[in-house]
């Protein structure tokens, strides 16, 4: 569910190794994502992420902030085995991979509570229903002061990058409850769950990391 390429023209480029799954769009941007989220994590921050994909992308985070610990989910196998083959090389910093699926919105409140809530490339592979699971999520389950990182394409008006046009028509080919979804509905969504945007960065590819963050008392 996590995974996006940089064109519209595949939805898949992973390959296999020993468990582990190799992304070349995950080598393109972990760089770029590891560099950003080296800066917005607070200290020693107990970090939740919501479709994992390959793993890679949680191991070059750690690598630049070794003080975090990251907790990997997916709802496919698949993938947590590939996350679970990344995290043995990470020692402890990265934890098994949990089964979590957002789409039906179960297990939520087992969940023990964590200081960042990380989803990239996800929301617009998945209904919207997976949005507003991924806020309720963080109204239910960040501490208090807890930021939510997402990452992935977005529509914006007339100033939308063609390239997400294109990559919008091409999910809704493959599944009409997918696609790019709007920037000021998603922002909207986590504001009325109590999650202001604090930062926006323009990311390869016609991305964006959004770090939106909460009061420090609710």
């Amino acid at each position: 569910m996590s995974k996006t390429p940089d064109t519209p023209v595949a939805m898949e480029d992973r390959k296999v190794e020993d468990g582990r799954l190799y992304s070349p769009s995950a080598a393109r941007n972990r760089a770029a994502i590891a560099e950003v989220f080296g800066r917005v994590l607070p200290a020693r921050a107990r970090v939740l992420e919501i479709g994992s994909g390959t793993g890679e992308h949680a191991v070059a985070v750690c690598q630049a902030r070794p003080d975090i610990r990251w907790q990997p989910s997916d709802p496919d196998p698949v993938s947590r085995a590939s996350q679970a083959g990344w995290a043995r090389e990470s020692g402890a910093a990265i934890s098994a991979p949990l089964a979590l699926d957002l789409l039906t919105g179960e297990a939520i409140s087992d969940l023990a509570p964590f200081d960042v809530l990380v989803c990239m490339n996800v929301i617009h592979i998945a209904p919207w229903a997976v949005a507003e699971n991924l806020a309720r999520l963080a109204t239910e389950r960040l501490e208090p002061g807890g930021r939510v990182v997402l990452y992935g394409p977005y529509k914006e008006g007339d100033a939308t990058a063609p390239s997400n046009l294109d990559f919008d028509v091409s999910l809704k080919s493959r599944n009409p409850a997918w696609g790019v979804r709007d920037l000021d509905s998603v922002i909207t969504l986590f504001a009325e769950a109590g999650f202001a945007l604090a930062e926006r960065v323009d990311m390869p590819a016609n991305n964006l990391l959004l770090v939106l963050s909460s009061p420090e008392t609710r």
